[in-house]
């Protein structure tokens, strides 16, 4: 049976990626909005209709993180032997951690997520064999690396704007920062919008190079309908918000002011920019999360709950793990029912 000359399950694991995408517009629409709306510079329905605008935007600036995704992850060759079902449970796996953790409002990342359920599929039948060790310890060391960047990159500038603005009133700096705050975050929307979509984009880009008969050798090329599906899909889901999460990160991290949140989005937008291009899959989450903490430390090192930060932390470490589990134990499930 096809559709749109594809077969079903091609088809099928399409449709389960773009709804991937969604549910990671919906579970990390709290990235891009988060300080925008903890300053009040915009409301949240206002904040996630920007949000989204520039989430799409962000589609067009690379695919490097797509072909990492789709070639870069596990072993192509395992793919190719077992098809499209590793595929489908994988994304199924990463789907259902999303879920979880938005469901606790634990804000996690949705790239990891969909990691964990590639190695955790690839795993269930070859083990360690499966993975693909230079992309994949590339992707675990950006999780310790691109928080740390985030915090370093947000505490620098707000010491500089700090000094530049030392001998103004922190009401006048808040009123001109409410303006440059809708920049910042839409900068950090695109940015987004540029690694997350991406994600999406190589998993669609190899179901259709293994639909098409292609080999592991084949260039690996992302269509642009493809690009316009998963942006369009991302950007729906940020509409539609992930609350729970949006207050997690909007307050209960650290009070922000506008030009503090200038800072954090400013400093995990130039982080997730470079890593975009460069193709390494960063945790949009992770890097915002960073940068929260990192404009908070220069308050006082009370200003940040860090208890909280510890449990967001422990969440990043888990979810690959997950994930993994989750598809691994679905992919088994559904071999030995075949």
């Amino acid at each position: 049976m096809e559709l749109f000359g594809l077969s079903l399950l091609a088809a099928a694991t399409i449709g389960l990626v773009l709804a991937f995408e969604f549910v990671n517009g919906f579970h990390d629409s709290a990235n891009a909005i988060a300080t925008i709306v903890a300053t009040k510079v915009l409301s949240p329905v206002k904040a996630v209709v920007w949000a989204a605008a520039f989430n799409f935007i962000g589609i067009f600036i690379s695919t490097e993180v797509a072909k990492t995704i789709g070639k870069g992850i596990i072993d192509v060759e395992l793919v190719w032997e077992y098809g499209l079902t590793l595929v489908f449970c994988a994304v199924v796996g990463a789907i259902a951690w999303d879920l979880i953790t938005w469901w606790f409002g634990i804000p996690t990342s949705s790239s990891h997520a969909l990691i964990g359920g590639l190695i955790g599929a690839g795993g269930a039948v070859a083990f360690t064999d499966a993975i693909v060790w230079s992309g994949t310890l590339k992707t675990v060391a950006f999780i310790v690396i691109s928080p740390m960047t985030g915090f370093a990159a947000a505490f620098a500038l707000i010491v500089l704007v700090m000094w530049i603005a030392r001998k103004m009133a922190k009401t006048t700096v808040n009123k001109w920062f409410r303006h440059l705050q809708l920049s910042s975050s839409a900068f950090f929307a695109i940015t987004h919008g540029a690694n997350d979509a991406q994600k999406g984009m190589g998993i669609i880009a190899l179901v259709l190079l293994i639909a098409a008969g292609g080999t592991q050798t084949d260039e690996f090329h992302v269509d642009n309908w493809v690009r316009l599906s998963c942006g369009l899909a991302i950007a729906i889901g940020t509409f539609f918000g992930g609350w729970r999460i949006v207050k997690t990160m909007a307050s209960r991290i650290t009070k922000l002011d506008p030009y503090q949140g200038f800072c954090a989005e400013t400093g995990g937008a130039m982080v997730l920019l470079f890593t975009a291009i460069f193709g390494i899959p960063v945790s949009t989450t992770h890097t915002i999360s960073g940068s929260i903490m990192g404009v908070g430390a220069t308050k006082r090192l009370s200003a940040v709950r860090w208890g909280l930060g510890r449990r967001i932390v422990i969440a990043w470490i888990v979810t690959i793990p997950a994930a993994a589990t989750i598809s691994g134990l679905l992919f088994l499930g559904v071999l030995w029912l075949g």
